[in-house]
């Protein structure tokens, strides 16, 4: 392996490390530190992609280690994030297992099925200009938002409460789990966030989903973070039924 491409693998080990640091902080309690470390990871993974892009350094090894980082980062991270949720409110009939509630275990679907989006992701090849079925990054940030919010927006925010009902019901996080490890593996069209250039009609779906970032942030600001993903969906769903982008 060449100098060159050894520097895309450089950058996602660095996705691994920051997914690797915010298992830890989770487990220590410091929710909203290792969802940054998610972000961080996220910027990490951009990075190592548009390096090898433009070095044009390739390698099956890059490919590879590509996937292992992301299932570490973005799978078993949000999933531990949301378990300690879900332990923090397990309904108290639950059954145990060494003195654990076994019940928020559902949270680690979340890591399941995210391997098996990252598997069948490296064997689609199809799956260039758009997806099939959502992604584990954007998985990943809608589950790794809430403790963002829950620790940096105001309490005084009716969008707090709301939040912080569903971070502290289980059912409501058993049910979110479920629900995105099916849209992971689902054969749900998603459009791909990746510009090739600026120009509108290729990226008129793009453009629009950028608008409708813009204008939540500027209405309800950090309360915004877990609307991205719902909008990234429904406004695919909306470009498959209108043929929005065409």
């Amino acid at each position: 392996m060449t100098f060159k491409q050894s520097i895309p693998n450089a950058i996602t080990s660095l996705n691994l490390f920051c997914g690797s640091l915010a298992v830890v902080y989770a487990f220590e309690g410091y929710l909203h530190i290792a969802a940054l470390l998610v972000i961080i990871a996220s910027v990490f993974d951009f990075l190592d992609g548009l390096s090898a892009r433009i070095l044009k350094a390739y390698s099956a090894i890059g490919k590879e280690l590509d996937s292992l980082a992301d299932l570490v980062s973005f799978g078993l991270a949000p999933s531990v994030i949301v378990y300690i949720s879900m332990q923090q409110n397990a309904p108290d009939w639950g059954p145990q297992l060494a003195g654990l509630n076994i019940l928020p275990f559902v949270a680690f679907s979340i890591t399941v099925f995210s391997a098996l989006r990252l598997a069948i992701f490296n064997l689609d090849e199809s799956q260039t200009e758009s997806f099939i079925g959502l992604p584990t990054p954007a998985n990943a940030i809608f589950f790794i938002s809430f403790p963002l919010v829950l620790h940096y927006g105001s309490e005084q925010s009716f969008l707090f409460e709301f939040y912080n009902s569903i971070t502290g019901s289980f059912y409501i996080l058993a049910l979110l789990s479920v629900v995105s490890s099916y849209l992971m593996v689902s054969n749900l069209p998603l459009f791909s966030l990746k510009f090739k250039n600026l120009s509108f009609t290729p990226n008129r779906i793009r453009y629009i989903f950028v608008l409708l970032c813009v204008v939540m942030v500027l209405f309800l600001g950090i309360y915004a973070l877990p609307l991205f993903i719902v909008g990234y969906i429904l406004l695919s769903v909306a470009d498959k039924l209108f043929r929005i982008s065409s």
